[in-house]
Order: structure tokens, then C-alpha cells, then sequence
């Protein structure tokens, strides 16, 4: 089951909402808890038992760590052993077909081949469970001892199955207590209409531009800049959507979700994209990995190793593929080449700034959206004329005329533009005015006609 789809939108939320505020408060968290495994079980019913699994692990390794740290005992040997489990479960789903390719074709030795779907959601909430675990062994948080509302923090639909990541420090007082309002729910609604046009009205049209440039016979240099542009902006609306629901799922139920993108496209270096591109898995990665390995506290060489380190594992994070890893270091590379030789240039002039960055993550998606580092090498290169039929074809120039007006519109949106202008609106009518009450209800109800009408409805982060 996913956000966008009429059976999420029409039966499931408005029985989850109805049954959540008719229950008494103390009964609340139970009820998101068992609409949360409704949902993930709607879906993967198998690895239902998995997640529970899940949630019984941790919460049993939670209370041995606190227990530990309460009687003086050293509880490096329980974090280590929590941790441990988790990445190899994520490690056996995830990465097993990987490794156990990589590993026949060093020493021509024949590994098992195991037939099974990657479990929905598996890397969020392995990383959230690995963040419960450290916070409590480093005092950040308290152990949670209800294991109904830590069934809820490693569950939770809004953001299961992609997101935005929640560190438990963040959430843990809300699982305890939280303010719900009229203000707050008509908020998530906002938040859910604006995230739903996002996915259906431009990430879903944008993929299909983009398969239909992919299913082409051959490439020209044009054809291949407007597949990797839509994906560009396919994968932001996708995501960004996607999120945007999450953060209004979470309002319309009291929780407040940090939001996971702040405009990326208009960042002026790799490092500012990065700060407002996937921000929870940013800054899980910053607070988990990076800093522990010394940050930039260290000496240059040592610094350059921790960024390659943790952007390989970023990269492997996404997908278990070469692409992935290359992908990664991509990133690790020019973020160093940033740190310590192109910041004064990017800083001098924005403008120079902002176009190198959003070249050079339009060629970064390119290791994203290939099966094969050669096939993304290739498409490298027919994007500057190498091994192309020409420099423009007729696909290429149909695909082009015809996604002109998206094209222009996926470009406005991505701006803080349309934002200010929407929060500038609302100021000066002093909040909800029937025109912002119109544009949400047209923007819901074409949402809804398109999903009636569409069966192209995919969700790309599934897969990661």
C-alpha cells in the first residue's frame, strides 16, 4: 500500500484517523501501532514476522544496555552485539546476491542463489532501531519502556517505508506525550494534498517521459539530456512527495516530523545540495558514522578517508551494486574537492555555483537510474556526443516540445518561490482563505482523477 492510491487515501487513513481520535489517549499509540503493521502486512506479509522480530530485539537490547549503564556495568558488549544483528539482517536481505556475486567472480568458487524480495523499508528502520540503541547507550535518551510506543517509534506508517529517518532522540517525548489540534491536523492535510500533487501530478508524468526516453532504440545527445532531466526531477517530486505526505501524516496524528528537503536544485555547491537533499539520512549518517570516526576533527588525510568511507557507505546504502558505491564515492570525491579547492570559487559567484552543482548531480543520477556502471558510462556519453546518432533525433525533440510546460513547472517548483508566495498569501489573509482552500481541493481532486485513470504509479525509493 502506498500514499498515493485510492484505496490508502479512501479507506485506510480515514478508518486509522476515525479509530485514532475516538480511542482514549492512553489507547492511541496501541491503535497507530496495530494500523502501522496493518499497513506494512498489506504489503509484505511475511516479513510482517520480521519487523517483529525487529521491534522485540531492540527493545530487549534497549533495557539490557540501560540496565547496564544504571548499575555501573559496561554496555559496550550489548551495543555491539544489537548492532551486529541489525546489519546483518539488513546485510543478508539486502546485500547477499551482491556479495555472493562479487565473491564468485574472485575465486571462481559457486555460492547459493537465494530467490527473495528485499523486505519494504528494511534500511529505514534498521537505522532507526540502530539510533534507538546508541542513543540510549549514550544517555542521549531514556530506554523506552513501553514496548507498544517503541513497536510505534520502528513501525510507524507515515514513515515506514520511506522515511524521513527519525533518530529516537527526536521522537522519544513525543511518544509520550503530544499535542493534537484542529491547527496541527489542518496543517497535515496541507502537507499531505501538497506532497500527493507533488508524486501524481509531476514525479508520475516525468517517469513516464523518462521510460518512454528509455525505451528508445537509439540515443541522440539530446535524447539522452531529456531522460536524465526528467529523472532529475522525477526523483526529487518522487521523494520530496512522498516525504511531504509523511510530515502530514505525522501532524494529523500529533507527531512532528523534521522535514527532509529544503529546495536541493537551488543549492550553489555539492555540499549545501547535500544539506538539503535526504536530510534525515544526512544527518543520520553525520551523527552515526562521521563524527564517531573523528569528523573533521582529524588531520586532512584522515578527514578525506572519513568522507570516502562514509559516502561509500551512503552509496551502499541505496542499492547493493557497483553503481551505488560508485555513485557514492562520486559524491565523497567532489565534496572533498569542495572542502579543500573549489569553496571560494562557489562562494565568490552563486550563480557559477549553482549551474556546477546541478550539472553535476544531473550526471550523479545517471549511476542511479543504470543497471550497470557500463551502461551508465555509455549514457555519460552519449549525453556529450560519444557513440550517439547525432547530436538531436526525432524522439529526442518530441520528448523535448512536449515536455516543455512540465519541464517549466517542475523547474518553478522546485524553487522556494512558490512557497514564499503561498506563505505571503496566507499572512496577509491571516491565514486559510477560500483561494488556498480551492487550490488545495483542485489540486487533490485532479491528484485522485489521475490515480483513477493512471496505472503508472510507481514509488522509486521502494527499492532502497
Amino acid at each position: 500500500m502506498v500514499f498515493s492510491s485510492i484505496v490508502f487515501i479512501f479507506t485506510f487513513l480515514p478508518v486509522t484517523i476515525g479509530a485514532y481520535y475516538l480511542a482514549p489517549g492512553r489507547m492511541r499509540n496501541g491503535i497507530l501501532l496495530l494500523a502501522s503493521l496493518f499497513f506494512y502486512a498489506w504489503g509484505e506479509p511475511v516479513y510482517l514476522f520480521l519487523m517483529l522480530y525487529s521491534i522485540l530485539f531492540n527493545y530487549v537490547m534497549g533495557v539490557d544496555i540501560a540496565r547496564k549503564r544504571e548499575k555501573g556495568r559496561r554496555a559496550g558488549i550489548s551495543l555491539f552485539f544489537g548492532v551486529l544483528v541489525n546489519l546483518l539482517i539488513l546485510g543478508f536481505f539486502k546485500y547477499y546476491g551482491f556479495l555472493a556475486e562479487n565473491l564468485e567472480a574472485l575465486t571462481g568458487q559457486a555460492f547459493p542463489q537465494l530467490s527473495f524480495s528485499l523486505p519494504i523499508g528494511l534500511s529505514f528502520y534498521t537505522f532507526q532501531s540502530l539510533s534507538y540503541l546508541v542513543d540510549v547507550y549514550r544517555g542521549k535518551a531514556k530506554r523506552q519502556k513501553n514496548i507498544l510506543s517503541f513497536g510505534l517509534y520502528i513501525s510507524m506508517f507515515p514513515q515506514l517505508v520511506a522515511g524521513p529517518i527519525v533518530q529516537y532522540a527526536d521522537i522519544d517525548a513525543q511518544l509520550k506525550s503530544r499535542e493534537e489540534s484542529v491547527e496541527k491536523f489542518g496543517q497535515g492535510v496541507q502537507y499531505f494534498i501538497w506532497g500527493l500533487g507533488k508524486k501524481v501530478l509531476l514525479a508520475n508524468n516525468l517517469g513516464a517521459v523518462h521510460e518512454a526516453v528509455m525505451a528508445l532504440p537509439s540515443l541522440s545527445a539530446l535524447s539522452a539530456w531529456v531522460g536524465a532531466l526528467s529523472y532529475t526531477f522525477q526523483i526529487y517530486y518522487d521523494f520530496s512527495g512522498y516525504s511531504d505526505m509523511a510530515v502530514g501524516l505525522g501532524k494529523m496524528f500529533g507527531f512532528e516530523l523534521k522535514e527532509n528537503f529544503a529546495h536541493p536544485y537551488c543549492a550553489r555547491s555539492i555540499t549545501q545540495f547535500w544539506r538539503r537533499w535526504h536530510i534525515s539520512l544526512g544527518s543520520w549518517f553525520r551523527e552515526y558514522v562521521y563524527i564517531p570516526l573523528g569528523g573533521n576533527r582529524v588531520g586532512i588525510w584522515r578527514h578525506i578517508l572519513n568522507l570516502l568511507l562514509v559516502w561509500s557507505l551512503t552509496g551502499l546504502w541505496h542499492g547493493a551494486s557497483w553503481s551505488f558505491v560508485v555513485w557514492g564515492l562520486y559524491y565523497g570525491v567532489l565534496l572533498i574537492l569542495e572542502k579543500y579547492l573549489l569553496h571560494r570559487v562557489t562562494e565568490r559567484i552563486p550563480v557559477l555555483g549553482t549551474i556546477y552543482t546541478m550539472l553535476l548531480v544531473i550526471a550523479g543520477w545517471v549511476f542511479f537510474f543504470s543497471p550497470t556502471l557500463s551502461e551508465a558510462v555509455r549514457y555519460l556519453g552519449a549525453m556529450v556526443g560519444i557513440g550517439v546518432t547525432g547530436i538531436t533525433d526525432d524522439g529526442g525533440m518530441y520528448y523535448l516540445l512536449t515536455s516543455l510546460i512540465l519541464f517549466w513547472l517542475s523547474w518553478i517548483f522546485a524553487t522556494p518561490a512558490a512557497a514564499r508566495i503561498a506563505k505571503q498569501g496566507m499572512e496577509r489573509q491571516n491565514g486559510f482563505t477560500p483561494l488556498l482552500l480551492a487550490t488545495h481541493m483542485g489540486i487533490f481532486l485532479v491528484a485522485v482523477a489521475y490515480l483513477i485513470h493512471d496505472t503508472y504509479n510507481p514509488f522509486l525509493y521502494f527499492r532502497f
